[in-house]
């Protein structure tokens, strides 16, 4: 995994709004095409922080794209004005309005979307395909939160190389590869999330099958036996 990208400020409010609007009209396509995913998988999991907070996925978002070839994890955090108590709750029902927002930029694979702190902070973590097209969305993504962000609270990672399953699985290798161990970084959880990948969008659960080994093969070199026929006995009173 490279260095990670530290922040740098917001792009110009021209091209931010510019980037949104394409976002918005690529967005209708990926909606138009039902390749915009809510899965279930992850949705309740808490996560501990390495600075001592904790936080819930409370929704998870997903785009049907191909292969990846330059996996990277971007994790956004920001504080709400006026948000407090109930308000909350209510943010994060009317927070599924946000979509159009980032599912339609370029690169962009998954969102979990995280529950506020202790400290009120809300966190994203999302899964990129290109860390240099996380990094400009994450700056554009900036323009929109200072219109309803406590000055200041808005901060953002790019960590380049890495999947968000691994991220959220070995968490520990994240912070040495990238020299954070030991720094209660705000992005970096405090202990491993998942003990397996979690399939991005799940489908029908399909029985897990082994090859036949070296025995079995021994056993039956013509193929599978010829089920047995029984004849029943008397009914038992």
């Amino acid at each position: 995994m490279d260095n990670i990208v530290i922040e740098k400020p917001p792009v110009a409010v021209w091209p931010a709004a510019k980037s949104l609007a394409t976002c918005a009209v690529t967005t209708a396509v990926l909606l138009a095409q039902r390749r915009i995913h809510l899965p279930r998988a992850m949705a309740g999991r808490r996560i501990r922080f390495a600075d001592g907070t904790t936080a819930s996925v409370y929704r998870e978002t997903v785009v049907d794209r191909g292969p990846m070839g330059d996996p990277a994890v971007l994790v956004v955090c920001f504080r709400l004005v006026l948000v407090r108590g109930r308000g909350h709750a209510l943010f994060r029902l009317e927070s599924i309005l946000n979509t159009p927002l980032f599912v339609g930029f370029p690169g962009y694979v998954s969102k979990l979307w995280m529950t506020h702190d202790s400290r009120g902070t809300y966190r994203g973590i999302y899964e990129w395909d290109g860390p240099a097209l996380a990094e400009n969305y994450a700056r554009t993504l900036w323009r929109v939160l200072a219109l309803v962000c406590v000055r200041g609270s808005i901060h953002y990672r790019v960590l380049p190389g890495i999947r968000r399953d691994d991220f959220l699985r070995n968490p520990d290798a994240v912070a040495e590869a990238v020299g954070a161990a030991g720094d209660r970084a705000w992005w970096l959880p405090a202990q491993p999330v998942l003990s397996e990948a979690v399939p991005a969008v799940p489908g029908p659960a399909v029985p897990r099958q082994n090859p036949p080994g070296p025995t079995a093969a021994r056993q039956n070199p013509h193929g599978p036996a010829a089920p047995q026929q029984t004849t029943p006995g008397p009914a038992r009173t």
